[in-house]
């Protein structure tokens, strides 16, 4: 089978551009992202109607530096139904359960130490710190979904 054929489309071009997770709380989720681990509230859209709002999130940097947001990689959406806050029926499948499945999203910090320092002044959920298991370069922590962040040291950062 022969996938190579003129395209109308230029696949070259395509980008990876965001993640969804759904989310309980706007409040502690904002708060998680935004100051814990230092992402930026980029855009944001309320649907009253339908009864839901999206929040995006992500990092600044020179590269990305006034771009908007579909032109953006790397970003990720909450997605918040109304009314999911004071119910205490709901909790999300954050795909890490007894069968496993969907993983994590990752974050590079300039000191893998000082940041698992700072998410315990935080009070911040670990699901694994850098000195349990085998694998010493990585830590995980939990969203307040539950959703998996892993941790990793990027020494292209240190100052």
């Amino acid at each position: 089978m022969n996938f190579v054929r003129k395209m109308a489309t230029d696949i070259s071009k395509y980008r990876y551009n965001h993640t969804m997770y759904r989310i309980k709380d706007p409040k502690a989720s904002l708060k998680f992202y935004t100051e814990i681990l230092g992402m930026k509230l980029l855009d944001e859209h309320h649907s009253n109607e339908s009864k839901f709002s999206l929040y995006f999130l992500g990092y600044e940097d020179p590269a990305s530096e006034g771009l908007v947001r579909l032109a953006r990689q790397g970003v990720l959406e909450l997605t918040h139904n109304h009314g999911t806050e004071n119910d205490p029926n709901v909790a999300y499948n954050t795909g890490n359960g007894e069968n496993g499945g969907y993983g994590h999203i990752a974050v590079t910090v300039d000191d893998l130490q000082a940041a698992c320092a700072r998410f315990d002044e935080f009070g911040v959920k670990f699901v694994k710190r850098p000195e349990e298991g085998r694998m010493k370069h990585i830590a995980f922590i939990a969203d307040p979904d539950g959703y998996r962040v892993e941790i990793l040291e990027n020494p292209m950062l240190k100052a």
